[in-house]
């Protein structure tokens, strides 16, 4: 698949190959949607708890006596249908944490990646660099790009004046490459992928006995 590469200022300066394995992959819409349950699910912290009648405070003592009231038994003001009493089979903390294997992970993000390609979202970059973090600089980058919805900007390594310059941009996020993820990729309209990073995705993604020796990096996500 062939696209062209364009400058910070948004004209065409040549155009490039995009690896078919990566880019124009079969779609497999079933792996991707269970790499985004899993990385949803992972996501969650499970601490929900709910007291049951034994952790709830007070209730010690029996209400009333056992016979002569005229009313129901009683052994404690803390049992659940007691108001303020405890709870039956509510929420423990438990783990979310789903596995996938990491071929499987890859598949997916070889299909979401495909499905931008396919649908012209990838814009390609010879570079993207700024010389301080200045939010309005990025916006023009973006607006040269035409890029008029949300963008996800995919980084080689860490550029703190990248970063920073799209933190402060709702629609806008900036992700490294060894973190891309298939929620992000599905998440944001349009996909800004700098040259320098195209090799580091053909290396992680691309042939499956280089993909052996590499595991995946965790996804850190923001909150």
């Amino acid at each position: 698949m062939q696209v062209s590469i364009r400058n910070m200022e948004g004209s065409e300066v040549g155009s490039i190959d995009l690896s078919d394995a990566i880019f124009a992959a079969e779609v497999n819409t079933t792996v991707m949607h269970q790499a985004l349950v899993r990385q949803l699910a992972n996501r969650r912290q499970g601490t929900h708890k709910t007291k049951t009648r034994s952790e709830v405070r007070g209730g010690g003592a029996k209400p009333w006596r056992q016979k002569g009231t005229g009313r129901a038994r009683q052994g404690t003001i803390r049992a659940p249908q007691w108001r303020g009493g405890g709870t039956v089979f509510g929420p423990q903390p438990r783990s979310y944490r789903k596995r996938m294997p990491r071929k499987m992970r890859r598949v997916a993000l070889r299909s979401a990646l495909s499905v931008k390609a396919s649908e012209k979202q990838i814009i390609v970059l010879d570079e993207l660099a700024l010389d301080a973090p200045r939010t309005r600089d990025m916006v023009a980058v973006l607006d040269a790009l035409d890029v008029d919805r949300s963008a996800l900007v995919l980084l080689p390594e860490s550029n703190s004046n990248i970063e920073l310059s799209a933190r402060n941009l709702p629609n806008v996020k900036t992700l490294r490459a060894g973190y891309i993820n298939v929620r992000d990729l599905l998440g944001y309209e349009t996909i800004v992928v700098p040259q320098q990073t195209l090799s580091l995705l053909e290396t992680f993604l691309g042939d499956e006995q280089a993909q052996s020796d590499v595991d995946e990096q965790p996804v850190v996500e923001e909150a």
